[in-house]
């Protein structure tokens, strides 16, 4: 029975909320503030999810999936940066599609900033439950885990 995938549990899903609540915090800080101080929205994206990408990583791994010892780049870390670049592309088309109808319609810098940053909220949270599937079942699913969490 412990080569059998278990499915998601209600403790892994917490901990993986509280998770991205931290990364996604972050990155709004780091996209709101590179945004107001000029840069694109493409480049604010990218700056703002590389931002919450390293500590939603650790805390994922560490925390709500109970992962111990070396990281296998082909088993984990591969995976997992595919997945996250996906995810990345999306916030970033959506933003950059959102900032781009928000410029013809609002003149207020303030204004601009606070809906580009709306819209990069809302696109990582359309990615949040598709990552959770994906890193539960593909990247954060060894045999390493913890007696706990199988």
């Amino acid at each position: 029975m412990g080569d059998v995938k278990r499915p998601a549990n209600l403790l892994t899903w917490a901990k993986y909320s509280a998770s991205s609540l931290v990364a996604t915090a972050t990155s709004e800080v780091f996209f709101l503030l590179c945004y107001w101080i000029g840069t694109t929205s493409a480049v604010a994206s990218v700056i703002a999810f590389a931002a919450g990408a390293v500590p939603n990583y650790f805390l994922n791994r560490r925390w709500a999936w109970n992962q111990q010892g070396r990281v296998s780049a082909r088993r984990e870390l591969l995976p997992y940066a595919i997945i996250v670049l996906g995810s990345a592309a999306v916030v970033i088309a959506c933003t950059t599609a959102g900032d781009h109808v928000v410029r013809g319609w609002i003149d207020s810098h303030t204004w601009r900033t606070i809906l580009a940053g709306a819209v990069f909220l809302a696109a990582n949270a359309f990615t949040f439950i598709l990552k959770f599937v994906l890193f539960d079942r593909y990247v954060f699913s060894g045999r390493e885990r913890t007696p706990a969490t199988r």
